[in-house]
């Protein structure tokens, strides 16, 4: 009926509560979804889950839902309850009140969905409270990114809803451009499952195709912050890209391709041997001329940088981002850390501070 935790489960095997916690939610979700789909009839598929979140909703309000009678035909009750982390991480003595009182006998056709964003502390009033409780009553479980064969086992239950597979390459292909995010995964596999109409395998030429897009799009973040260095939305746009599950190694093959077009353009335009517009279609070939202002803007940036590092500044950049490549693969200096300490240092450089290029690291 529902698959939950790599399991079927049946009516009868659910428990009154489920407390989802961690990083990948969508989880959970998915979860709340296929719930619904198995226990709600599909005329009110629309109205099956009632959701709260503690930002605006109390637990009084949950529970006096939880209780009551159910508006619609179907006697299965679904509820999602969202947790925002800070003050709601812990409980009142009131609100633990009411929920003890709720789970000593909750109702047999009400199933309650916690979802908690991110790393909970443990020791919070939350947590034990919920965690002291049965697992009869109540399921926790932490999710985690899915990696690798977990994650492409995921992706190939996805395909198999909608009668395709994929093939390994197209797989892995795929996790390289969107990264772990499942709710971005899914998002890209029903454009493939769209775009490959009545085909039934999904090949890596296919993933190229449709999700090709993310790439140019993450590299874009990447050369626009560093075009403006500035540090503050650097440490943003890098933020970001590793919430998406971008890897590290990617991310650092961005940085790297950013410094070496500028250096390729300069040698260019030395040699003489290409013009600027081809240097710049070469390089920037999803920038097109078409694009008008657009175009002339990114243009005038692209060639403004090329003549304002010089060939010593764009050596000294790409050998440390070499070395952070080197630490990335000896030390147990997390990527994020490292990347964070090269954006500093090379902020600092464009902006002439009072920091030589190793200065902070010596």
């Amino acid at each position: 009926m529902v698959n939950f935790q790599g399991k079927e489960i049946k009516e009868e095997n659910l428990v009154p509560c489920y407390f989802f916690y961690g990083e990948e939610t969508f989880l959970a979700w998915e979860f709340a979804n296929e719930l619904k789909e198995a226990l709600i009839s599909p005329d009110i598929q629309d109205y099956g889950v009632e959701r709260f979140n503690l930002e605006d909703n109390s637990w009084a309000e949950v529970i006096d839902s939880a209780r009551a009678l159910p508006i619609f035909i179907s006697p299965w009750r679904i509820i999602v309850v969202e947790v925002p982390k800070g003050k709601k991480e812990n409980l009142s003595s009131g609100e633990e009140s009411i929920l003890k009182d709720y789970f000593s006998s909750p109702p047999s056709k009400t199933v309650i969905i916690i979802v908690f964003s991110g790393k909970i502390k443990k020791n919070t009033s939350l947590f034990k409270f919920f965690s002291s409780i049965s697992s009869a009553v109540v399921s926790l479980k932490e999710l985690k990114y899915l990696k690798e064969k977990a994650l492409y086992a995921w992706m190939d239950k996805k395909f198999l809803t909608q009668g395709k597979t994929a093939e390994l390459e197209a797989k892995i292909k795929l996790q390289e451009l969107v990264g772990n995010d499942l709710r971005r995964v899914s998002n890209e596999i029903e454009k493939l499952i769209t775009f490959v109409g009545e085909k039934k395998v999904i090949e890596l030429d296919d993933v190229n195709q449709v999700s090709g897009w993310v790439k140019t799009f993450f590299e874009w973040e990447i050369a626009d912050s560093l075009g403006k260095a500035d540090f503050e939305r650097s440490l943003i746009v890098l933020n970001n890209l590793f919430k998406e599950g971008v890897k590290p190694e990617y991310i650092l093959g961005s940085m790297a391709k950013f410094f070496r077009d500028i250096f390729l353009a300069k040698l260019l335009l030395k040699e003489k041997s290409m013009d600027r517009k081809a240097i710049f279609k070469e390089l920037r070939p999803h920038i097109q001329e078409k694009f008008g202002n657009f175009y002339a803007s990114k243009f005038k940036e692209f060639f403004s940088l090329v003549e304002k590092f010089s060939m010593r500044d764009l050596s000294r950049v790409l050998a440390e981002l070499e070395e952070v490549d080197l630490k990335m693969k000896t030390t147990s200096i997390t990527p994020q850390t490292l990347l964070e300490s090269f954006l500093f240092d090379y902020c600092a450089l464009r902006k002439k501070e009072r920091v030589t290029w190793r200065e902070r690291r010596d």
